[in-house]
């Protein structure tokens, strides 16, 4: 039976203790929407007192292209000034936006996986608001994926960076609300949290036993099923490959001109991997890597969404083809000094380490994702 499932900003009428004569600050996007999605800014901006919105990756209204940088701006529909929080220089709260409000409020659906960056836009706010010592809110969302499943390894600190910052494994079974609980417990910034909780979720529900329409969390997301993909094949945004960006299948579709489509498909599908397929597809990208021309490659199927283990098919995938396409290759660093995105995006230097084969990289990461399960345990805020 579905269940009907309820988002922080759905209950929030049950905390107007925590708003009543503040100046709010929210940190929101196009996935801040109640039930009947109705938009979080116009519901505080409505009954409570909203003097700014903060803008993450993408624009609070969802406007801006992935990697594209904010400007500071009026939001045109309630006449309430937009401060970035994804500028060129910094991702962070200054002095000036902190002084401009009394509580910081975040709303924005997270997709558990480790490389999404909306995570670490929340973190580094709280962080901020504890030093400033400003109150923070997070509105939480159910986990799409499920609060259970936990996949690959975590973060090793010296890999930190705006697709890693924080050592969660890739993908981790937390809402946002317990992220930010176990980050403020974890490091001692002791902030003035406050999370408004869901109702009805329950462990081990992924979005499609919600009862809940999907909004896309961001251009590159379209679907649940991509979502769920999108832990395992975001890996290709480290290689000389196209993830899909520029197609109706982003994160679906991986491949590239030099890619033979129908012998990668047989050699994916020999493998046998749990609930998945591959396709071979040719497609060519109206953005991004390959722009206007043809590629080969292959559209992952999700067959059963419970038995798929999205990051070690990525994984099954990527060693694959670096195996057997000749003109593979890992992008270099975007900037001198800096690592190749790959391992940021690993939060670890093993894919590119040619002694270390899937075998030796899954093992190491089922026991790393199964620790890491263990001490989640003491944040979870849902049964």
């Amino acid at each position: 039976m579905t269940a009907r499932v309820r988002n922080g900003i759905d209950n929030i009428g049950k905390y107007g203790h925590l708003f009543e004569g503040k100046r709010i600050g929210l940190i929101t996007a196009p996935t801040g929407l109640n039930a009947d999605f109705v938009p979080t800014i116009q519901i505080l901006h409505e009954n409570w007192r909203l003097e700014a919105l903060f803008s993450p990756e993408h624009g609070v209204r969802g406007n801006i292209e992935a990697g594209g940088l904010v400007d500071t701006y009026i939001d045109p529909h309630t006449g309430v000034p937009v401060y970035s929080l994804y500028r060129p220089d910094s991702k962070r709260m200054t002095a000036e936006m902190l002084d401009a409000v009394d509580i910081v409020v975040y709303d924005i659906q997270d997709v558990g996986v480790r490389y999404y960056t909306f995570i670490y836009t929340m973190l580094y706010a709280l962080e901020d608001c504890a030093k400033a010592g400003k109150e923070f809110v997070v509105l939480d969302r159910i986990a799409p994926l499920d609060g259970v499943t936990v996949e690959g390894n975590v973060l090793r600190p010296e890999y930190r960076s705006f697709v890693g910052n924080y050592p969660l494994a890739v993908r981790y079974g937390l809402t946002a609300g317990e992220v930010a609980t176990m980050a403020n417990d974890q490091t001692g910034w002791n902030a003035k949290l406050h999370v408004v909780r869901c109702e009805g979720w329950e462990r081990s529900m992924r979005f499609p036993d919600t009862g809940r329409l999907w909004v896309h969390p961001s251009l590159g997301i379209p679907r649940y099923e991509t979502a769920l993909l999108y832990a395992g094949t975001c890996l290709f945004e480290g290689t000389n490959l196209s993830e899909g960006r520029g197609t109706t299948f982003p994160f679906e579709m991986i491949g590239a001109p030099f890619v033979e489509p129908y012998r990668l498909a047989d050699e994916m599908n020999r493998l046998g991997l749990p609930g998945v397929r591959f396709r071979p597809v040719y497609f060519k990208p109206t953005t991004s890597k390959f722009q206007g021309e043809t590629c080969g490659g292959v559209q992952l199927y999700v067959t059963d969404a419970l038995a798929i283990r999205p990051l070690e098919t990525g994984l099954s995938l990527l060693y694959t083809i670096k195996r057997e396409v000749e003109g593979f290759a890992f992008l270099p660093p975007i900037k001198e000094g800096s690592r190749p995105f790959i391992d940021l995006l690993c939060g670890d230097s093993l894919y590119r380490d040619e002694s270390v084969g899937l075998a030796d990289v899954l093992e190491r990461f089922r026991e790393e994702s199964r620790r890491f399960a263990e001490e989640k345990r003491r944040y979870h805020l849902y049964e």
